[in-house]
């Protein structure tokens, strides 16, 4: 009797241990079957269907770069070995700038080395490429399909005839004296291309001649400090991004004044806002790069160790610079 009543016992306490199986302090007990919360979103398919990506300027490995944000992934890169001949390579040493272009399906970008690419995302076509020397830091699209980029060594804009059957070696270009090259922003509204030279706004207009592109310089505005660096339209506003070595700044273009950004404000690489997304930054952590894309207070939105952005923007559509629907056009 005694030994029936130890075992009824042995029993029940199996059975109670089993139905409480997993509500103990030891969470390694039972896989657990709470979601992953810290998981990282996917990717997207394709940089067409990302809702928040980055087009970067990036120097460890002479690339342009463009990063989905939520997920903390790079999607697409370019690089020069890929898309221009191996004489022509170095021109692409140290990308400086990357900007999307023709509604976000194209880059045009630049190099230190003197190169000056337009490229086409879907498939990473190399469209058109050429060399303007100098240390480019810059580039822009003209309306008729032509190209202005800016050089700091040698203080200058070289402009492009855009021909994307016959390049490099065959360019039709054109130097205009520039101090400082680092910059040029063409409005479409009021047709004038901008560039920050040193403590100067110089205002040109072109002359829309396909074979033989020119700008004549129309006006001079002075500016706040010295050593003008990036300048970028701030979006859905008739302004302009403009950093120095000093501060940031927001240009009217109306009114041709500045004011002071509520932004990290001294050695700012690039400034670039977007609808619904904090404005990004690039402040060097290293000389003149960072590994990380932060916020204008400074908290980082994308980070990848190694990396050596020197600028970057946001994948969206640029209605200061360029027409809705605007598509990739050259000069007949």
């Amino acid at each position: 009797m005694l030994f029936g009543f130890f075992m009824l016992k042995k029993l029940l306490y199996a059975t109670m241990l089993s139905a409480c199986l997993g509500c103990g302090d030891d969470p390694a007990a039972v896989p657990s079957t709470k979601p992953d919360t810290d998981k990282d979103p996917d990717p997207p398919a394709s940089v067409a269907e990302c809702k928040k990506c980055i087009v970067l300027a990036e120097q460890s490995d002479s690339r342009i770069v463009i990063a989905d944000v939520d997920s903390r992934t790079i999607i697409w890169d370019w690089k020069p070995a890929n898309g221009v001949k191996a004489d022509h390579v170095k021109w692409f040493s140290n990308i400086s700038d990357a900007k999307p272009v023709y509604n976000g399906k194209y880059i045009l970008a630049t190099a230190s080395g003197g190169g000056v690419a337009l490229v086409r995302i879907a498939d990473k076509k190399t469209m058109f490429y050429a060399y303007a020397g100098g240390n480019t830091h810059s580039a822009e699209m003209l309306p008729d399909g032509n190209i202005v980029s800016a050089s700091s060594t040698g203080n200058f804009m070289t402009l492009f005839k855009v021909d994307t059957v016959s390049f490099p070696e065959n360019v039709f270009s054109r130097n205009i004296t520039i101090e400082f090259g680092h910059n040029v922003v063409w409005d479409h509204q009021n047709q004038r291309l901008w560039t920050a030279a040193m403590a100067r706004m110089k205002v040109f207009t072109y002359n829309f001649s396909c074979g033989s592109p020119d700008l004549t310089l129309v006006e001079t505005i002075d500016l706040p400090g010295t050593e003008a660096h990036d300048l970028f339209p701030v979006y859905d506003e008739r302004a302009l991004w403009f950093t120095n070595t000093t501060n940031v700044y927001k240009f009217d273009v109306a009114t041709k004044t500045v004011k002071q950004a509520n932004v990290l404000q001294p050695n700012i690489k690039s400034v670039s806002s977007a609808p619904g997304l904090p404005t990004i930054v690039i402040k060097p952590k290293e000389q003149w790069w960072t590994d990380e894309v932060i916020d204008a207070n400074g908290n980082s939105i994308f980070y990848q160790k190694g990396l050596k952005i020197y600028k970057a923007r946001w994948l969206v559509d640029n209605r200061f610079s360029y027409p809705e629907n605007n598509v990739i056009k050259q000069c007949k």
